[in-house]
């Protein structure tokens, strides 16, 4: 089974505040699973949530393509 983390402790590993773990979950833009009244957030899905989140870096072929 995946590692369950609590928002604080999901907030932690993304060092952002739990207020911001809390908006994305109230906003459903993070996966999370509801035992009882309590939330918790899978690690895989919070890595999900980062690499969703990434963007990649410009590269001198992708600079010139687009100012020609």
């Amino acid at each position: 089974m995946d590692q369950l983390l609590t928002v604080e402790e999901a907030a932690d590993a993304l060092h952002t505040s739990a207020r911001f773990v809390r908006r994305l979950i109230a906003e459903r833009r993070i996966e999370f699973v509801k035992v009882g009244r309590h939330v918790r957030i899978r690690e895989p899905a919070l890595i999900a949530f980062v690499v969703a989140g990434t963007v990649t870096p410009m590269t001198t072929d992708t600079v010139k393509g687009s100012a020609a």
